[in-house]
Formats: structure tokens, C-alpha cells, sequence
């Protein structure tokens, strides 16, 4: 992988850049779909390509190890071949997935034991065994084995979680670098900044991950319940020590003020479930604001449901519709809406790109982050 940094903004740290893979190239700042079990929820890989325009997507290891397994998606030659998408793909550890399942997991040195939200079954995740998994999905970029503090953890538990974290990203270091690239393409190793909202430990831990020298850095354990500005705080502290010429991705952040206002503290990528879950609650994410199409006020509002939007099925459909759609629970209405949200993803972080490089991208995030906050 090699990440090309050209433009960065002069009023603020917003950055442009692209990123190359052996899948094809990312233009920076980007936003990835999440397709946590091989697929985006709802959402056509055809649709991705040409009205969503996605440049690259996620997968999960904690799912896809489950589901379909690690022997289907070798045999299948990795999970490009085995779902047919054929642009570069990331993968999420299991780290945050593992975690979150608190009454069913046990943390130890060597690992993190867990039961399968599925059948029950018990697992183990060791540093050694995700890298090896990872390895097998075919990312083209994998992410180390870490804890996800909570954001209100007291300092005592993040330095000790934080401590956890730094030992087992030597051993991903170690045996990632220690096996080869699968499926005849390179794959590369990112590293996550943990550290909940300490700054002395955030500091400790982007300097420990700036050391490694890896082609790209990740910054986590933000946006899990923290204060907004305490996060905008850390990305600040971090950003200042993360290196400049390797890509930095915030990881699971967030609205698009929070992708807004990440962009000119310096983040380059982005995921984030929330296009497409509060999509297929009938929320909608406009130019103009936030739009619930359950609400009895679209009954009879036969206008697009975007008129300039980012995608097609904006101008085809109209409000009154899609609120009928949900109105009856048809499968389309999650559809219609899950496209237009990443759509809509996708339209802001290539916008906001055009502006750093055209140089004035403060007066236009200024003058759309409180358009994108109504609710309308």
C-alpha cells in the first residue's frame, strides 16, 4: 500500500490525499461502507459501485469467522472472489465486536474468550490467531487486535486496558510480518490508538503506534458514549504525533458533523453502520438536514426525496412514497433509503475533499455543517 498526501488545507489540518492498493486507489478523505458479514445491508454491490461510488468497504472477523468460516472463504479465494467485490477491502478485528459481548467474554493475556452470540459456542481470539484470519478474509488492510475502552472507563482500567492493547499489537506486529500476503496481492497492518479520553495516555499510545512505522494508523475507542468534545479533543492529540505522510482512519465515527469536524483535525477514513441502520429506520441524511420518512408530514409530499442528491433515486422517488413504503414495510424502503444515506456519505467526504484542494475548505464547512444538523 502507498498513501500520496496532496493537499492539506491552510486554515486548518484537513488533508487530501490517495491512497494505492493493488485493488485499485482511494481518493482521501473517504468514507467505507461497513459490510460487516460480506455485504452491505440492503445494498447491491452494483449500487456501491455506480450510484454510491464506493472506493473501498469493510468486512468484520468476529462475523465472517463465524459466518460463513475461514474454510469457506479460503476455499472461495478469499472474500473479493467470494462475494465479487473487487475493490479494496478493510477489516475490522473483532476487537469492538468481541468486546461489546461483556456477559460472554473473558480477557487474558493470551487472548480474549468468548461465546458465539449465535450457538453459544466458545472461541478465542489471540493476536496470533486474528492476524492469521485476517490474512485468510483478504484484506488489503487489517486492523491489530485491541481492547475498545467504554468512554466513561476510569483512568485505572485505560491504563491497564491500554498497557493490554500495546502488548498484543507486538504480537499482531510479529506475526503479521512474520507470515505472506495471501491470494497473490499485498496486504498491509494498521495499528489503533487507544487510551479512552486521558490525553497522557493517548499521547503514550500514538507514539508507541507512530514507532512501528506501519503504512497507516487507526484511531479507536472513540464515539462509544465519551462527550462529543472530549473526542474532537483526542483525534487533536493524536493527530499531532501520528505521523503525516500515512493515512489516519477514525474508526466507527459518525455523523456527518462528526465527519466534518474530524476532516479538519486531520482524519483521512472513516466507517461507520450508521448510513445504513438509521436508514433502514427511515431516517434520512440530507444537504439541508435530517429527515424521518415515517413522519405523517412526507403523506402527501410528492417532491424528490433529495432534489440535487448523490443518488439517482433521489430525483426518481419522492417522499410521499418512500413514507409509504415504510408506512407498509416493504424490503424496497430500506433499500431506497440505505443507498441515498451512503450516497450521501460518500457526496460529503468527496465534497469536502474538492474544498481542501480548491483551498477554502473552512467557509464551506462552516457554512453546511448546521444545514446537515436540521431536522427537517
Amino acid at each position: 500500500m502507498n498513501f500520496t498526501l496532496q493537499h492539506t488545507d491552510r486554515l486548518s489540518k484537513a488533508r487530501a490525499g490517495v491512497i494505492v492498493t493493488d485493488h485499485g486507489q482511494i481518493e482521501t478523505p473517504i468514507f467505507m461502507p461497513v459490510g460487516t458479514q460480506g455485504t452491505v445491508k440492503a445494498v447491491h454491490f452494483a449500487e456501491l459501485k455506480h450510484d454510491i461510488r464506493a472506493e473501498i468497504i469493510l468486512g468484520n472477523t468476529y462475523h465472517l469467522y463465524l459466518r460463513p468460516g475461514i474454510e469457506v472463504l479460503e476455499r472461495a479465494g478469499g472474500l473479493h472472489r467470494f462475494n465479487g467485490w473487487d475493490k479494496p477491502i478493510l477489516t475490522d478485528s473483532g476487537g469492538f465486536q468481541v468486546f461489546s459481548l461483556a456477559e460472554n467474554r473473558k480477557l487474558r493475556e493470551e487472548g480474549a474468550e468468548f461465546r458465539s452470540h449465535i450457538d453459544g459456542s466458545k472461541h478465542l481470539f489471540t493476536p496470533e490467531k486474528v492476524m492469521d484470519i485476517q490474512r485468510s478474509i483478504g484484506a488489503d488492510i487489517v486492523m491489530a487486535f485491541d481492547e475498545c475502552t467504554p468512554g466513561d472507563a476510569d483512568y485505572d482500567y485505560a491504563r491497564r486496558s491500554l498497557a493490554l492493547t500495546e502488548r498484543w499489537l507486538d504480537r499482531c506486529w510479529q506475526r503479521f510480518y512474520g507470515t505472506t500476503d495471501r491470494y497473490g496481492y499485498s496486504q498491509c497492518l494498521f495499528p489503533i490508538v487507544q487510551g479512552c479520553v486521558y490525553t497522557d495516555l493517548r499521547k503514550q499510545a500514538a507514539e508507541k503506534v507512530a514507532a512501528k512505522g506501519a503504512d497507516g494508523n487507526a484511531i479507536g475507542g472513540l464515539a462509544v458514549g465519551e462527550p462529543v468534545e472530549k473526542m474532537y479533543e483526542m483525534i487533536e492529540v493524536v493527530n499531532a504525533i501520528l505521523p503525516l505522510d500515512k493515512p489516519r482512519y477514525l474508526m466507527g465515527v459518525g455523523t456527518p458533523a462528526n465527519i466534518l469536524e474530524a476532516i479538519e483535525r486531520g482524519v483521512d477514513m472513516f466507517d461507520c453502520i450508521m448510513p445504513t441502520r438509521n436508514g433502514r429506520n427511515g431516517q434520512l441524511f440530507t444537504k439541508n438536514g435530517v429527515m424521518n420518512m415515517r413522519n405523517k408530514k412526507w403523506e402527501t409530499d410528492f417532491s424528490p426525496i433529495e432534489a440535487d442528491g448523490a443518488s439517482s433515486l433521489d430525483a426518481f422517488h419522492s417522499k410521499a412514497y418512500l413514507h409509504h413504503l415504510f408506512k407498509v414495510d416493504e424490503i424496497l424502503a430500506l433499500q431506497i433509503a440505505s443507498v441515498h444515506n451512503l450516497a450521501f456519505y460518500l457526496w460529503l467526504v468527496k465534497e469536502a475533499r474538492k474544498h481542501i484542494v480548491a483551498g477554502d475548505f473552512i467557509a464551506w464547512k462552516n457554512s453546511i455543517l448546521s444545514c446537515v444538523q436540521n431536522r427537517l
